[in-house]
């Protein structure tokens, strides 16, 4: 009986049919990155706001004020008599008597000066020359509510672990394409409940529900593809990420031109039911079908890959094998009993967290530090292009191992240089940034293909679920990282981002290098895979026929 990898050379391991199958399911990274990147237009600065003191609506009608005037009258004597208080978040504590002048309406209190009326804080009432433009104008996230921004992140990157955990067990046991479909149409349905959420509560519940089902169709999504294709040709989990980029570039001239946060957030939901096409032309993993004893359907599908390909499967083979099949019910402790493997996953969960963290912090940055925002956001996205291409002409020259310390250690030093460098030179301060933005984009894509090379097939699903786990963590925990500790100094987080990176740069030289290896199989493997001071190491003969992130 031939194995899987046998039958799939036969029948073309990139052929037509994979090539369209890669695009077609590419397509999704380019509505995830936008869901991912998306609080940086959905909670966008709503412009001008101030807090209405009680019973100036009314007043304000029966006046006939515009919104204007009523600021005029209400917010600017508080800021006369203290220059310390913006009547953004505290307010006259006075409520407006309807019968007052509305030429003058301080009048009512005589001659006391506005600096002598008592202040009380604002909880609610809030005006905004832009009430629709985003949700903090929607949801009041202003002054002691303002991290609540910071939750509505951290929810998302909750639900996006949480997809990982369950999506990934769902798609192991009930199939990819399954999986695949039913995280599109959730993504869907739950991004257009959030965008008419009546209050905060039930937007931070669909916001989860949307990252969740986000992540089940990136991953899976990404799964299939790297299912279908050789051993040989590992490079299109790089690939696929452009895709991300992609995504990333487009949503700036998503936001520029609709107005409204919930024209922005349909915008990136909405798409995601045009994937429920893929029903008709996706086929489902053959290599799981062969993981679940489902070998007949496997080889349909894979006299219909060999048909699309130009090419022919004997019609002999009644059956095919896979080797290697995944240990059951595999435990953190199977990737730490071990010398190698233990250093491997630490410093490989702390690569996850560290990449996650600074290019979450830094895409999110771009909402806080002024300028044009739909230009700066689009620029760093288009910096970002280039981080494929650049790995792609490096690892199979110089290896993994340098590329993926050098981004980290360039993207750290860039961070630092940023954060000191003064605001009058904005070019060069643009430029370092973007620099950082690149590195630590290269870093984020390496980590992908170097966690499943240093991983055995019988754990390789397991350990690269666990590592990646540390990503979503890491995005839980960026809004309240960046957010709170710029409103102590806007760069203290480039500080923090230049540390981690810095020693993430380090520790990833202690990997092993994989360059020109095959998968390792076994733990064995693992453990005799060259060091980080060998010169070289013992190339095993067989190659896994199971080797796939």
């Amino acid at each position: 009986m031939p194995s899987f990898d046998e039958v799939l050379k036969e029948a073309g391991e990139f052929g037509r049919f994979q090539k369209r199958v890669f695009f077609l399911l590419s397509q999704t990274g380019i509505t995830f990155s936008s869901l991912f990147a998306s609080v940086v237009f959905l909670g966008r600065a709503p412009g001008n706001f101030w807090c209405r003191i009680p019973g100036a609506a009314e007043l304000s009608e029966r006046c006939g004020w515009t919104l204007e005037e009523e600021r005029n009258f209400t917010v600017l004597p508080l800021y006369l008599g203290n220059e310390s208080v913006s009547g953004e978040c505290e307010r006259l504590d006075i409520t407006w008597d309807t019968s007052a002048s509305c030429t003058s309406p301080l009048a009512h209190y005589g001659n006391r000066s506005t600096g002598s009326l008592p202040l009380a804080s604002c909880h609610h009432n809030w005006v905004y020359e832009q009430p629709h433009s985003s949700i903090i104008s929607e949801y009041d996230l202003v002054c002691g509510n303002a991290w609540m921004l910071d939750l509505s992140q951290a929810i998302l990157n909750l639900g996006f672990l949480t997809g990982a955990f369950i999506l990934g067990y769902a798609a192991d046991r009930y199939g990819r394409i399954l999986i695949y479909l039913l995280s599109c149409l959730g993504v869907g349905i739950c991004g257009i409940i959030a965008a008419f959420s009546p209050n905060f509560t039930v937007f931070l519940i669909f916001r989860f529900l949307q990252g969740m089902f986000g992540k089940g169709t990136w991953m899976t999504g990404y799964v299939i593809v790297t299912e279908i294709v050789g051993s040989d040709q590992r490079i299109v989990g790089i690939v696929i990420q452009i895709f991300f980029t992609l995504g990333i570039i487009i949503l700036p001239g998503i936001a520029y031109l609709i107005p409204t946060w919930q024209g922005i957030q349909l915008a990136i939901s909405l798409p995601n039911f045009l994937f429920l096409l893929y029903y008709w032309v996706v086929p489902e993993s053959p290599r799981w079908l062969l993981t679940r004893k489902k070998g007949e359907k496997a080889l349909k599908i894979m006299r219909n890959i060999a048909k699309h390909n130009g090419k022919f499967l004997s019609p002999h083979y009644s059956e095919i094998t896979i080797s290697n099949e995944e240990v059951s019910n595999p435990s953190f402790l199977d990737l730490v009993r071990t010398p190698q493997m233990r250093r491997n996953t630490l410093i490989l969960m702390y690569a996850w967290f560290t990449s996650a963290l600074i290019y979450q912090g830094l895409v999110m940055r771009l909402g806080i530090i002024g300028g044009n925002l739909y230009l700066d956001f689009f620029i760093s996205g288009a910096v970002e292009l280039p981080a494929a291409f650049l790995i792609i002409v490096t690892i199979d020259r110089i290896g993994r191992r340098l590329p993926f310390a050098m981004s980290n250690i360039v993207a750290g030093i860039a961070c630092l240089i940023t954060a000191f460098l003064p605001e009058d030179i904005p070019w060069l301060k643009t430029t370092v940034a973007t620099l950082g933005r690149l590195s630590i984009t290269i870093a984020f894509e390496v980590v992908y293909l170097v966690n499943s090379e240093l991983y055995p097939t019988t754990l390789r699903n397991f350990g690269v679920s666990l590592c990646s786990s540390l990503c979503d963590l890491g995005g839980i925990i960026a809004p309240f990282l960046l957010f709170r500790l710029a409103a102590i100094w806007l760069e203290l987080p480039l500080i923090i981002f230049s540390i981690l990176a810095a020693v993430c740069g380090l520790l990833v030289l202690l990997l092993p290098e994989t360059k020109g290896i095959s998968l390792p199989e076994t733990v064995e493997d693992v453990e005799q895979l060259p060091s980080h001071f060998g010169k070289c190491g013992k190339k095993r003969k067989h190659r896994d026929t199971n080797s796939y992130i």
